[in-house]
């Protein structure tokens, strides 16, 4: 759901990403990927520690007619190599990954990178740090009698407490 509402963002609103050089973290099936490359990014690193997730994302790739590029491996350590924009759907969903991700993703900002989040509410985003920059109504996969409407708030560091 993070990473719908993320694409959606990007989609709607191609200027973070257009002729800059991309990563999405923990891309899955590349959507969030595929958005940024439909939105105009001049490169598009998916990256996932799932070696199915990257035959995934590149059968998505090619079925969209996209180039983007997969990573296949644990990028945490790291500060998101040379991405200007770092785009991360649903991925503080537990305590532990949160532990890992959020300072990820703060060195990527500290280097001067765009960082966006998608989140679904999951209770492991620490709000002091990240603001909503956007909300979008995504719909619940089921049986149609259990269908449901999910808000899932795009988020941005508040550069002001990193």
């Amino acid at each position: 759901m993070g990473g719908q509402a993320l694409a959606r963002y990007v989609l709607d609103h191609p200027d973070i990403v257009a002729g800059r050089r991309v990563l999405d973290l923990a891309s899955g099936s590349g959507l969030v990927a595929i958005a940024a490359a439909l939105a105009g990014a001049r490169v598009v690193v998916a990256n996932d520690i799932d070696p199915y997730a990257i035959t995934a994302i590149e059968a998505n790739a090619r079925v969209n007619d996209v180039d983007v590029t997969t990573h296949l491996g644990d990028m945490l350590t790291g500060s998101g190599d040379d991405a200007d924009v770092v785009l991360a759907g649903d991925v503080l969903y537990n305590p532990s990954l949160a532990g890992a991700v959020l300072p990820f993703l703060a060195r990527g900002v500290a280097r001067g990178a765009r960082v966006l989040v998608g989140d679904p509410d999951r209770g492991h985003v620490p709000r002091q740090f990240l603001e909503t920059v956007a909300t979008y109504r995504v719909p619940v996969t089921g049986a149609p009698e259990d269908a449901q409407i999910k808000f899932v708030d795009v988020l941005a560091p508040k550069l002001a407490d990193i």
